[in-house]
């Protein structure tokens, strides 16, 4: 498999993913329009999109969903617990397939799902695997639990996120308390400390590579959360590129990982 983060963050969140048999995408959180020519930049032909997976239905997820699954009649899969939300955000009828938590095959990738703790009825964290590889998401979650770290252990490659430092958003004066409240939350977004020890927990399991993703542009910065988790990691024991890599994902597409 490959993979390509082509957006991560409160501006919209989209990665594309390709195995032998299938060219898939995960989230869609741009327009059409940028989808089209974020996955030009990767030589990909939209009309070659199998599938889209969607997490949840808030909008730096789904806002190019209605367009782009109506005009290339692209299949989208969803949680059936998460079914009634998207659907009601949508202006269009489009092909939804919706899911239970289980192992599901879809044109040669098993696909894994757990749900993930956010303040929306359902947001999923997926796992695709293919020839023992397997690459996992897992964005959009106040806090980590057993469960959670034990669907994500075996993992190649980790797309985890870092959304915030707290001591810089408590600080942020143009965030109201609400708001800051509910991203400090337990169904809000992981900040980098709490990254970090999930990390630490998944270096027990094997996984060697993670991505940090959704980064916040007001209350992160990429060298601040890469050098942060970079710290909490050596104080538990962990060296960055010794025992693990870590690299950051943007809001441009950048680097393709492979999992072979």
């Amino acid at each position: 498999m490959k993979i390509c983060n082509l957006s991560s963050g409160s501006d919209g969140n989209l990665t594309y993913i390709e195995s032998e048999q299938s060219k898939i995408i995960v989230d869609i959180g741009l327009s059409c329009a940028e989808t089209e020519r974020r996955l030009r930049y990767l030589k990909v032909n939209p009309e070659q999109i199998d599938a889209i997976f969607i997490s949840h239905e808030h909008t730096d997820h789904i806002k190019g969903l209605d367009v782009f699954a109506s005009k290339y009649k692209t299949k989208v899969f969803v949680h059936e617990d998460g079914y009634n939300s998207l659907v009601s955000k949508l202006k269009k009828q489009l092909d939804i397939i919706a899911f239970k938590d289980n192992f599901f095959d879809f044109k040669g990738l098993t696909i894994q799902t757990i749900a993930l703790p956010h303040d929306v009825k359902r947001c999923t964290g997926y796992s695709f695997l293919e020839n023992q590889k397997k690459i996992s998401i897992f964005t959009d979650l106040g806090h980590t639990t057993n469960d959670i770290l034990q669907n994500l252990s075996g993992s190649n490659l980790v797309f985890l996120e870092a959304n915030h430092d707290v001591d810089m958003l408590k600080a942020n004066k143009s965030y109201p308390e609400i708001l800051k409240r509910r991203i400090l939350s337990d169904n809000g977004h992981l900040s980098n400390k709490m990254c970090a020890s999930a990390i630490a927990e998944l270096v027990k399991y094997g996984t060697k590579h993670i991505v940090l993703a959704h980064l916040s542009r007001k209350n992160n910065t990429p060298l601040l959360a890469y050098n942060s988790i970079k710290q909490s990691l050596f104080e538990a024991g962990i060296k960055v590129d010794e025992d693990v890599k870590i690299n950051i994902a943007s809001i441009v597409p950048k680097a393709i990982y492979k999992t072979n």
